[in-house]
């Protein structure tokens, strides 16, 4: 872990007793889950298992069939769903200024050269969805950093990053988070998220198994079921 972590009282979000059902199969069974400033929180498990709808119900992009999530009035998320998040026809930069116009900024241009240089980015007029995977993953990231969020919801980030991207992303959380921000990062491979993560959520066939410290995590049933 990083150490302490700096627990306010109030989470920056939080399900509480939240469960969503797509047609007649539930996808996620109640959940009970906060997250704190400071905190990186990783949501680990296999595929299926319920971490992108938890994260999508987080982040607002639907409501949950039942219970509730709570945000924090102050609350500004970036989500980095699994699947792209952009229009293929457009560039990178067309992408980044067309949403940082949706969200108000006041120089969508200036917006777009500084993400594109964050996530080092070429500035290519070629159409996004004709972009490397990896590439493609870094617009996701910029995307999801647009309107200075101070709580990323991430879904598989580093998948197609090359070493160096990857320890940029994760520099990029640790970041946040020390400036009292937050993370919650999914994924199937827990092993480069331990050193990180604050604390370690499991969710197996939808419902959420274990929830503690990194150590806790180690010895736990959790753990040793997704090795």
């Amino acid at each position: 872990s990083r150490g302490v972590v700096a627990v306010s009282s109030l989470p920056l979000l939080a399900a509480r007793g939240a469960w969503r059902r797509f047609g007649s199969r539930v996808a996620l069974r109640p959940v009970d889950l906060e997250l704190y400033e400071g905190e990186l929180l990783a949501l680990v498990g296999p595929n299926g298992a319920g971490k992108s709808t938890l994260l999508s119900m987080l982040a607002s992009a639907f409501p949950p069939s039942g219970g509730r999530i709570e945000r924090r009035p102050d609350v500004r998320s970036g989500w980095m769903p699994q699947r792209p998040a952009h229009y293929g026809r457009l560039s990178a930069r067309q992408n980044l200024e067309l949403f940082a116009r949706l969200q108000r900024e006041s120089r969508p241009p200036e917006v777009a050269t500084r993400l594109l240089a964050h996530v080092e980015l070429p500035d290519d007029p070629r159409p996004s969805g004709d972009l490397s995977l990896g590439n493609r993953q870094r617009l996701n990231l910029a995307l999801a950093l647009l309107g200075d969020p101070n709580v990323l919801l991430l879904d598989e980030p580093a998948a197609s990053l090359d070493p160096r991207q990857r320890r940029r992303l994760w520099d990029t959380v640790v970041a946040l988070c020390g400036r009292g921000g937050a993370a919650c990062i999914a994924t199937q491979h827990p092993q480069e998220l331990e050193p990180l993560a604050d604390r370690i959520a499991v969710l197996v066939e939808g419902e959420l198994v274990f929830a503690g410290p990194p150590g806790e995590y180690r010895e736990s049933q959790a753990a040793a079921a997704l090795r």
